[in-house]
């Protein structure tokens, strides 16, 4: 009896310490992707303690070429059987030892740096593990990486080699059947999510660039084949329109429920964003979060959070799998701030959602939906920016603001696009990206990065595209045109940038926001970096934040260099360290030996701006 007593002990110890040693696993954390680690070794009374123990650098900048200033070091590693994996931008493949950051292997793609692509970025990998496979046999445990040239990679994760097996000798080309129409613009830059044996994958299209772009599928491929399993498009042909709008497609990360046999699917915006007269309705499977059977692809429901997107709203955030006053439930953090809560099974809301009246559209052909879904509770940013709140550190800046913001059409932030210009906020790039949130499930709090971005977006004429671009160029404006080829009208948008180079709305300009779901109420606010000395402005950031059981909160998302530890009851800055680069990305935990890390990749942003790098950095208690 004692002997069984001492065998069921060891086995006990050996499961929990395994189960440690895996605490990030996925992406998000886990597969509902609530970046929420048990952890507590490192909390709020040690914190002070916390220093860096060792330093990884990929190499992944070299051969410098020109999309050097388009990279972005966007990734979260994983820790799966005791090693360390994650992805570069140019999508090389790197497992480190967690304990060293020595590195094991390095698989490497070859993506072609001649080439142009929309992003270059790569926010993680996924790992399988096969259950017919012999132990120690080859591609036993798989990576799946989706690549920015549009291949799902399987490699080996014990060796780094392709899993020969799988698809065309390891790699299946992600550009059949879905209408390419510019390789460079059909990418996936989020980790795929795995489901029983299978891999499923959305894509990260260009915006902008037409109205029939690349198709938005979602597919779900066998982990062991690669061979095509289920298919689902969420922008279903229409026979009576002349032509098919594209997109639609899930470029941010996918989340499951593998209990439930449950995927869920977050959309952007069908093409192109700022115009819809080509796409009459409400586009029902646009930014929207879907629940498809993780088996079959078969629709279980949806839930659209913008009807007839014209304003660049794709729900980039993953939905975050929580528990809602006693019920599974589906957080759905959205660019306008706006935060939806759902049944996970039936995808009704959880609270009062009121369908308001919006602004009407005054372009021709356009037909904006009347109304949108609201949120009867807070938001997580402020809603709306009226002109007498026009901002500047000085009188002067002050009234430029003012100035600009009068010529503008500002009825809310579902004013429709104009041909005068129209004030959005908080912007395409405002409320919550693909950081997404963190949450507390046990007290009902949910955590997350935020934008507040001012910004103005106008509708150019079609004959009227080409002088509008070359008089902006001459006058070295710093906005973004899109051609948005088959529609009646181009686009232009642009931040509402001073000349002393300060943004138009009161800052905070980004911060960290604790939400409590129990009340419905913002229960916190905290800048997060700060682009003026001397004033707690917040930057714009990206990447999320990772909560712990320790009661802390990190991020490293702003435009600054630091990687940041906030109290998670109060939102007060406890301990900051500088890393080598920015990082926008998301951290991470883990527990090894008995000793807990903190690991954050950090190789900056190029089109944000921010300093670059390619660093992968530990931090542990000394």
């Amino acid at each position: 009896m004692l002997r069984t007593q001492k065998k069921a002990l060891i086995i006990f110890v050996a499961l929990s310490c395994s189960a440690l040693a895996s605490d990030w696993s996925y992406y998000g954390g886990d597969p509902g992707g609530i970046r929420f680690s048990r952890l507590d070794q490192i909390n709020i009374r040690n914190i002070e303690k916390l220093k860096k123990v060792w330093e990884y650098h990929t190499g992944a900048l070299q051969p410098e070429t020109h999309l050097n200033h388009k990279a972005a070091f966007e990734c979260t590693p994983i820790l799966v059987n005791g090693v360390l994996y994650l992805s570069t931008p140019f999508n090389q493949i790197i497992a480190l030892d967690p304990a060293t950051g020595a590195e094991k292997w390095k698989y490497d793609p070859h993506i072609d740096r001649d080439g142009d692509y929309s992003e270059v970025a790569s926010r993680g990998v996924a790992a399988w593990t096969d259950t017919r496979a012999q132990p120690g046999g080859s591609c036993k445990t798989r990576l799946f990486e989706g690549t920015i040239d549009a291949r799902l990679i399987a490699v080996d994760a014990a060796t780094g080699r392709l899993c020969d097996d799988f698809g065309n000798h390891g790699q299946v080309d992600l550009t059949k059947d879905v209408r390419l129409r510019n390789r460079g613009d059909y990418q996936v830059t989020s980790a795929p999510t795995v489901v029983g044996d299978l891999v499923i994958t959305g894509s990260s299209i260009g915006d902008n660039r037409a109205f029939d772009v690349e198709r938005g599928v979602v597919r779900a491929f066998h982990a062991r084949t690669g061979e095509l399993h289920w298919s689902w498009d969420p922008i279903p042909w229409k026979p009576e329109l002349p032509a098919q709008t594209g997109a639609g497609n899930a470029w941010a990360p996918i989340s499951a429920d593998p209990q439930r046999d449950l995927i869920f699917i977050p959309t952007g915006s069908s093409s192109p964003d700022f115009y819809g007269g080509m796409r009459p309705g409400n586009d029902e499977h646009a930014n929207a979060v879907t629940a498809l059977r993780a088996s079959t692809g078969k629709l279980i429901w949806s839930y659209q959070v913008v009807h007839h997107d014209l304003w660049d709203y794709d729900v980039a955030a993953q939905p975050a799998l929580i528990d809602f006053r006693g019920r599974p439930a589906v957080a759905v953090a959205t660019k306008m701030g706006l935060l939806f809560v759902l049944d996970r099974e039936t995808g009704k809301p959880l609270h009062e959602v009121v369908e308001r009246p919006v602004p009407k559209s005054d372009i021709k052909g356009e037909q904006a939906s009347p109304t949108q879904p609201i949120p009867a509770w807070d938001g997580l940013v402020p809603l709306g920016l009226k002109q007498e709140e026009a901002w500047g550190p000085t009188p002067e800046t002050r009234q430029w603001c003012s100035d600009f913001m009068a010529k503008l059409r500002n009825e809310g932030f579902y004013t429709p696009p104009s041909l005068e210009g129209t004030l959005v906020f908080p912007g395409n790039a405002g409320g919550v990206n693909w950081g997404s949130v963190a949450v507390d499930n046990e007290h009902g709090v949910l955590y997350a990065n935020t934008n507040r971005l001012a910004g103005m977006v106008r509708l150019i004429p079609r004959d009227e595209y080409v002088s509008a671009r070359e008089k902006a160029e001459k006058n070295r404006f710093l906005g973004e045109f899109g051609q948005q080829s088959g529609t009646p009208y181009a686009m232009y948008r642009e931040w509402l940038i001073t000349p002393q180079r300060t943004l138009c709305n009161k800052p905070p300009w980004g911060a960290m926001v604790a939400f409590d779901l129990n009340t419905g109420k913002r229960k916190w606010e905290t800048p997060l970096g700060t682009m003026i000395p001397s004033m707690q402005t917040g930057t714009p950031n990206l990447g999320g934040p990772m909560l712990t059981a320790g009661g802390l909160v990190f991020s490293a998302a702003a435009m600054d260099t630091y990687l940041r530890a906030f109290d998670a009851q109060t939102g007060h800055e406890v301990w900051k360290a500088e890393l080598p680069a920015s990082a926008q990305s998301t951290p991470m935990t883990y527990r090894l030996d008995d000793k807990q890390y903190v690991i954050i990749c950090a190789g900056g942003h190029g089109k944000l701006g921010s300093k670059m790098g390619d660093s992968v950095v530990a931090f542990a208690l000394q």
